[in-house]
């Protein structure tokens, strides 16, 4: 059984039912995950209470100086971390490796806490009068954290936190909880004082119990739409301040002037990467003005090219997905896409993935959707891509807006003044212009517009330090 994380000691919950933890492509338990009830939590917030009188206080040169000594950590441990990721996600081991280096990054950013916590101070605002302002930490802090990235995502939120002086809850997510525990365990042997991060392992129950704990003062979110909007309500419920990033649809828009031979793998790499387990998954491509045949035909044929397997083997580009129950969720998509007028040009569901050991399921190529079908405007999380037609690119972007997410998009043209129209239409919060993943590097926020974020201060860069602290205005005269 997985331990939880309670100031500082790792214990797991008597009593408590657990769920499996399996590796996607063997399908084989390797581990138990413990459900953690209100108790745990109650256990783990008053651990971060108790640890949050002393750390808020603390001098920010001490905190920095344990951040670059839990970097140097991670980056001595990370090929060990990607292995853990593959392990029990099932994603490539150069997909894993580029997952533990996003979050190192986001650590990076953290250690400059020195700078990005400083004030503002303004002399003689009125006569003899000066006004200032400084950062202060929030409190306890609870993040909930998706499977798809295990070691990445709780990296995007408790290292900023605690170097801003709060102290953290994490509630990793029940079907990937390998990394986090990974994540603590290294956080220790860097030497942060006990309290600071703990670690809670469950499903509703605790994350229920989080979003209603009188202490908790914060609550950092990244899943799906509907739990996001939950959490979000919740949270606010509570008078909790709160960041809820949800689901997506991608659009990734192909004009007649694109170089083919730059946007076919950027866009196979964008929807079947990471087996499409991600919110940047460009899900629906849009040929433009006539570009769709040749567009088709280059993607069908590198498709067929991408071979499928355990992650941890050489050679491999799309793992499992994460549990069966999902992959017949994604087959019920790809369904209903063909009953709908989808043409699959590319069908993944094969006996040869389908029939073997693991949860695994091929590429998949949808043709002639329409903006009507669901396959245009769900969320599927799965390695399918959907292709349509847009006469002009205002059609696609107007195609693209009446989606209800707003997470990214992307265009691949040679064309400025389409790319301008496409950035000053779209309505997406992170755009990629000839780039089919627009993920932003930790010292930007991950911004997602619409349905696809609730809240107003998004996750990591200055608006991640904008949401573990609270500003004080000091006016002064003497």
């Amino acid at each position: 059984m997985i331990a939880n994380l309670v100031g500082g000691k790792w214990s797991e919950p008597s009593g408590r039912e657990s769920l499996p933890v399996f590796n996607p492509a063997t399908g084989e338990v390797i581990e138990q995950v413990p459900l953690s009830g209100a108790q745990e939590v109650e256990r783990a917030v008053e651990a971060a209470l108790k640890a949050y009188a002393h750390w808020s206080v603390s001098a920010i040169g001490e905190r920095a100086q344990l951040m670059f000594r839990y970097k140097a950590l991670l980056e001595t441990h990370a090929e060990a971390l990607a292995a853990i990721v593959t392990r029990h996600h099932g994603k490539t081991l150069d997909e894993a490796r580029g997952e533990v280096r996003r979050g190192i990054d986001v650590v990076d950013f953290a250690c400059g806490a020195p700078t990005l916590l400083q004030g503002r101070t303004l002399r003689a605002v009125s006569r003899e009068v000066d006004q200032d302002y400084y950062r202060y930490p929030v409190g306890v802090v609870a993040g909930i954290t998706p499977f798809n990235f295990p070691v990445m995502i709780p990296l995007w939120m408790f290292p900023l936190a605690v170097m801003a002086g709060n102290t953290f809850v994490l509630k990793p997510s029940e079907r990937t909880p390998l990394g986090a525990v990974r994540l603590a365990e290294l956080f220790l042997e860097a030497g942060f004082p006990e309290g600071v991060l703990n670690l809670v392992h469950g499903a509703q129950e605790t994350v229920d119990a989080l979003l209603s704990h009188p202490g908790v003062s914060a609550v950092s979110f990244v899943g799906s739409e509907p739990v996001a909007r939950y959490v979000y309500q919740q949270a606010a419920r509570n008078r909790k301040r709160v960041q809820a990033a949800g689901g997506a649809k991608n659009h990734i828009f192909v004009m007649p002037d694109a170089d083919l031979s730059l946007a076919i793998p950027a866009i196979l790499n964008s929807a079947f990467g990471n087996a499409g387990e991600r919110c940047l998954a460009g899900s629906v491509a849009v040929a433009i003005a006539g570009a769709g045949k040749a567009l088709v035909e280059r993607l069908a044929a590198e498709t067929r090219k991408l071979r499928v397997g355990p992650g941890d083997q050489s050679g491999i580009d799309i793992g499992p997905l994460i549990r069966d129950e999902h992959r017949r969720r994604v087959l019920g998509h790809i369904e209903r896409g063909i009953r709908e007028g989808a043409r699959p040009v590319v069908d993944g569901r094969d006996d040869a993935y389908l029939g073997r050991a693991g949860f695994f399921l091929g590429p998949t190529i949808l043709d002639q959707v329409t903006a009507e079908m669901a396959a245009a405007r769900e969320e599927i999380f799965g390695p399918v891509l959907s292709v349509a037609d847009a006469a002009q690119l205002k059609d696609a972007i107007a195609q693209a807006n009446r989606v209800e997410y707003g997470n990214m998009a992307a265009i691949f043209t040679d064309s400025g003044k389409s790319a301008r129209e496409f950035r000053e239409r779209i309505e997406a919060g992170m755009v990629g212009i000839n780039v089919g993943v627009a993920q932003p590097f930790a010292f930007y926020p991950f911004s997602g517009w619409k349905s696809s974020f609730y809240g107003d201060l998004h996750i990591h860069g200055t608006d991640g330090v904008d949401f573990y602290t609270r500003k004080k205005v000091v006016v002064s005269r003497w």
